[in-house]
């Protein structure tokens, strides 16, 4: 972020949804948006271009869909974070969106307040984005496959965690805040913040969403 403004690209096929957004969010006074993309390919150039701090990612897009888009930019850039737009909540193209890197998801006909705090809270990678909602749609997913879905190495690095950092796992995965996990263990919640720290560098996740869908494919959290 380029003196505490949060620099965001727009990508949807949609011109009006483009113009919307970028209307809405530009009369916010810390956020700006730096550009538009109409479809997936032209997305993943504009992040080279412009390198946004948060990138508004329609799915279903032409030529390259946002969930390979948003794989494309994770892997190329590691400070650019994807909020992914979806006219449905329960949608499993948004699952697959959070699995390939996605740091959360917002509904199309969210409120202008909605959307700038969607972003704001993406940008600062502190906590999930409507966990509420998140954690339903992970829920719901991932129940597609019975097997887990963790790599062996993904499976070597949860055995790295403690105790108690898998227990903070199991809370993030739940929707639970930093403040929340803190009264429920009883700590302070720096103490908390550290937890979550140390998890995300043990398992190499980019942020708390990552960290909730890792929990529910490592069936730590029962779906449902």
């Amino acid at each position: 972020m380029s003196g505490g403004t949060i620099r965001v690209l727009i990508a949807d096929d949609q011109m009006m949804v483009r113009e919307g957004f970028s209307v809405l969010l530009g009369a916010m006074p810390d956020i700006e948006v730096v550009g538009e993309a109409v479809n997936g390919r032209e997305a993943v150039e504009r992040v080279r271009e412009l390198s946004p701090d948060v990138v508004l990612m329609d799915i279903r897009m032409p030529e390259l869909n946002g969930i390979e888009a948003t794989r494309q930019i994770v892997a190329a850039d590691g400070s650019a974070k994807v909020l992914v737009l979806t006219t449905f909540d329960l949608d499993e193209y948004v699952y697959q969106a959070l699995r390939a890197g996605a740091s959360g998801f917002l509904l199309k006909d969210a409120s202008a307040r909605q959307l700038a705090d969607g972003v704001r809270v993406v940008a600062s990678g502190e906590a999930l984005l409507a966990p509420s909602v998140t954690k339903r749609l992970i829920a719901e997913f991932s129940k597609l496959s019975e097997k887990p879905r963790l790599a062996p190495t993904a499976q070597a690095a949860y055995g790295d965690l403690t105790d108690r950092e898998t227990e903070v796992l199991v809370l993030i995965a739940q929707g639970l805040s930093n403040a929340e996990i803190a009264e429920r263990l009883v700590v302070a919640e720096s103490t908390v913040k550290t937890h979550v720290s140390r998890i995300l560098v043990k398992l190499g996740l980019r942020d708390r969403t990552q960290a909730a869908v890792f929990a529910y494919e490592a069936r730590l959290v029962t779906p449902g």
